[in-house]
């Protein structure tokens, strides 16, 4: 299933105000129930679906549909063990959402504000019986194949025709179902020439412009038979960055594992964060730094990539100039992370550190 357009009924909605205040709204969409929506012919549910994806009092040319001034944040909501669900780590994506929304220069969301709109737009459509129910049989593939609850925050802009910054957004949440992210079967990747982000720019911000090129890269890179692209550095075309929509990670045969380390051209993954925090707990030396496409193509033992919606995803190889090397997949220390990171955000393990925010 991966994405799925089909949102859920209820929508959050917060617009700022002339008065420097922020308007907050729960929008009911016309729903059935999932049932019901579950046995309609294909045309009406699409057109169903279509319906709650628009908002006519909304502008639709302005700074976001022009140019592509926005920023978003993805979260989960998890069906947990014990019957409940809750979301994974909202603080951290709020932390990043009002630090995207200052640098794009718009007036930055509250952060208690945004943890709670997110609670209750989940709450309010799982009372509807809107959300996934656990299933014993995810933990045999552990949580790989899980269903949970996407939860879209974003930015929306004013009306507006000129280049210019946005001094009026919303603030829209929304939720839909989603399953694994990636292809079942396929795990090389590709290092593509394109360049996801220069210094001085907004590659630090989880903004809506970021995502075009690496939405053509990926492109090329599943045209030429990869699950995955890498970018290099955008100055010296050496070092690595990032994945197209992820983190990434190069486990080394010298025991060190290495994720590039922040700065104004790599995003600063909430899930990357959880890892680093997993691997350090079990002796792992992690480091963050520099570490060139020569190093990782030759020293490398594991490799995976990280997201909210890639988990902990294994590469089978990377290939650079037609040269191709190949890492254990799935390795010892990546199944390792990815089971204890999914079975807390499923409730199937403690959660000592306080990460999962319950919803019901």
């Amino acid at each position: 299933m991966a994405f799925n357009l089909n949102s859920y009924p209820v929508a959050y909605r917060a617009k700022y105000t002339e008065n420097g205040e922020w308007r907050e709204e729960f929008l009911e969409k016309p729903h059935k129930t999932p049932g019901e929506e579950a046995r309609l012919p294909p045309a009406e549910a699409v057109l169903l679906a279509e319906s709650r994806n628009f908002y006519a009092d909304m502008p639709l040319v302005n700074y976001t549909t022009q140019y592509g001034l926005g920023c978003f944040e993805g979260v989960k909501a998890l069906p947990q063990k014990n019957g409940g669900l809750a979301i994974f780590r909202p603080d951290q994506n709020a932390r990043r959402f009002y630090n995207s929304m200052e640098g794009l220069f718009m007036p930055p969301f509250p952060r208690e504000t945004f943890v709670n709109a997110l609670v209750e737009t989940v709450r309010r459509n799982t009372l509807l019986g809107f959300s996934p129910p656990y299933r014993a049989e995810w933990e045999k593939d552990s949580f790989m194949s899980a269903d949970s609850v996407y939860i879209r925050p974003f930015t929306y802009t004013e009306g507006g025709i000129g280049v210019n910054i946005s001094r009026q957004p919303w603030v829209v949440v929304i939720c839909t179902p989603v399953s694994a992210y990636f292809t079942e079967g396929r795990s090389d990747a590709v290092v593509t020439e394109r360049i996801r982000a220069t210094p001085k720019g907004t590659g630090w911000i989880k903004a809506d412009s970021n995502y075009v090129i690496a939405a053509l890269a990926k492109h090329e890179a599943h045209e030429r038979g990869y699950m995955e692209c890498v970018f290099l550095d955008a100055v010296s075309r050496r070092y690595i960055e990032e994945g197209s929509s992820c983190n990434i990670f190069f486990y080394l045969k010298s025991g060190e594992l290495v994720t590039p380390d922040l700065g104004d051209t790599i995003l600063p993954g909430i899930t990357r964060l959880s890892l680093i925090e997993l691997a350090r707990d079990r002796g792992i030396r992690v480091t963050e730094r520099k570490i060139t496409i020569e190093e990782a193509m030759s020293e490398t033992s594991e490799c995976f990539v990280s997201g909210t919606a890639a988990g902990a995803t294994p590469l089978s190889s990377l290939t650079y100039n037609e040269k191709k090397a190949a890492f254990t997949c799935p390795g010892e220390l990546t199944l390792e992370l990815q089971k204890t990171l999914k079975g807390i955000q499923y409730g199937l393990l403690p959660d000592p550190k306080g990460w999962m925010t319950p919803v019901i």
